[in-house]
């Protein structure tokens, strides 16, 4: 039962980004890449380097099923290899669209 329960909020929890990420703001995402993001990834084609160990943007959003929606889970869940950015819901997914919206 616990699962079902888990898989349902996580569900619930996705559509709830989707819709986010529907609404969210790229031109503040681009913003945010460039504060947080761009020591370590390319997160814009005028930017020359980031780091060996961090994709570019670019490559991240051609990668198959990714999408905004995923982007901006991604960022709001922890994971070691990244800091910790405090995101809000809609700063993560204005960052996720325009993350998205290199991949184009």
């Amino acid at each position: 039962m616990s699962r079902l329960f888990a898989a349902l909020l996580s569900s619930l929890f996705v559509v709830t980004l989707a819709n986010a990420a529907a609404a969210a703001d790229a031109g503040n995402g681009e913003k945010l890449a460039k504060r947080w993001c761009a020591a370590c990834h390319v997160v814009a084609a005028d930017q020359r380097q980031g780091t060996t160990q961090a994709a570019p943007f670019s490559a991240i959003a051609k990668q198959p099923g990714i999408d905004a929606a995923r982007i901006a889970l991604y960022l709001l869940l922890p994971h070691p290899k990244m800091p910790d950015m405090s995101l809000s819901r809609a700063e993560a997914a204005d960052l996720a669209a325009f993350i998205a919206a290199q991949g184009r």
